[in-house]
């Protein structure tokens, strides 16, 4: 056999980035697209209005949406709460769909609207919920996301106190981090590329490898975490290239698109495991004691982590529309 091709079997054997990866984090697939999570075979999954609507305007999935309007067309209801009604069952649908494929989880997004109503959050995840147990789904292999607003965390706190395990989304700094593992929650998913963006706007340059500015905030939550041994689980979120993947690799879940998982499934480097629980054991760092007015002036104080978290909300909110003007269209 000739090196050349002895060469390339080798490397046909050798693991790629994403099996590696694997080994030390548990990957998500951040997509609603069931195809992609097929061929990744990750073991959770997340998402939200945005990827509900994306997939929704691909054919393969406008009959779900069909059979969700065929059945609600009856329920009684009219105007903005039969859209309502539409739509958390449509996310639900999506949701117990890919329970199929996953061996895990899957994250279901609140409506964005609610992020500063305690009651009205607290409302929407024992409704969702509840539809998921409709469909024999136990609520133990559901994430509610919530964003990570005061009202959120207060919110995620009760629910948790219910056994509905939640997953607090637009996290961008450790005292979001902080008030979510004082709220004992299920999940934490602070958002990688949207801290780089800001910083590479802002700053006007780029940002490569550790000096990421997404990268040091997931890793200076993981530290706080193990440090001070929080059970809240660590998934890194909104990844802008495999760079930022691979410098969180060992981070509890790492939540990733189709199109980067399809990048690391293609390649056969190695993998190192950046962060470990021993590490982080051995961090210099202080516990920080939050009540309300400190949260708010920390989180007002990072023009970041306050701009990003209000922009997160927006976005997801005008998304979380644009999937009810598509339903209304259909009706």
């Amino acid at each position: 056999m000739s090196t050349a091709v002895a060469e390339q079997k080798k490397a046909e054997t050798k693991p790629n980035q994403l099996e590696q990866l694997k080994k030390f984090t548990k990957v998500v697939a951040d997509t609603a697209d069931f195809e992609s999570i097929k061929d990744f075979k990750p073991q959770d999954a997340t998402t939200n209005p945005s990827l509900v609507y994306a997939a929704t305007q691909k054919p393969e999935y406008a009959r779900l949406l069909e059979e969700v309007l065929a059945e609600r067309k009856k329920s009684g209801l009219s105007g903005h709460e039969q859209i309502e009604d539409i739509c958390d069952h449509l996310l639900v649908q999506f949701g117990t769909d890919i329970l199929e494929i996953v061996p895990g989880r899957v994250s279901t997004e609140t409506d964005a609207r609610l992020s500063y109503d305690v009651e009205g959050s607290i409302n929407k995840a024992r409704r969702l919920i509840k539809l998921y147990e409709e469909r024999k789904i136990p609520r133990e292999r559901v994430l509610i996301k919530i964003a990570s607003t005061w009202e959120g965390l207060k919110a995620a706190e009760q629910l948790q106190k219910e056994g509905i395990k939640c997953n607090l989304t637009l996290l961008f700094s450790l005292p979001q981090a902080v008030r979510a593992a004082e709220a004992k929650v299920q999940l934490i998913s602070p958002f990688v590329g949207r801290i780089y963006d800001w910083y590479k706007k802002e700053m006007k340059r780029d940002y490569t490898g550790a000096e990421d500015p997404g990268v040091q905030s997931v890793t200076e939550i993981y530290t706080y975490y193990k440090k001070f041994d929080i059970s809240t689980e660590v998934m890194g979120a909104s990844f802008r290239n495999i760079r930022q993947i691979l410098e969180l690799a060992g981070c509890d879940c790492l939540t990733i698109s189709p199109e980067l998982m399809e990048e690391l499934s293609k390649s056969n480097e190695p993998v190192e495991r950046k962060l470990t629980p021993e590490k982080a054991k051995s961090a210099k760092i202080e516990k920080l004691e939050l009540d309300e007015k400190k949260f708010r002036w920390m989180l007002n104080d990072n023009a970041m982590a306050y701009e990003k978290t209000g922009e997160g909300i927006r976005k997801f909110a005008a998304d979380v529309v644009k999937l009810e003007k598509f339903v209304a269209s259909k009706l």
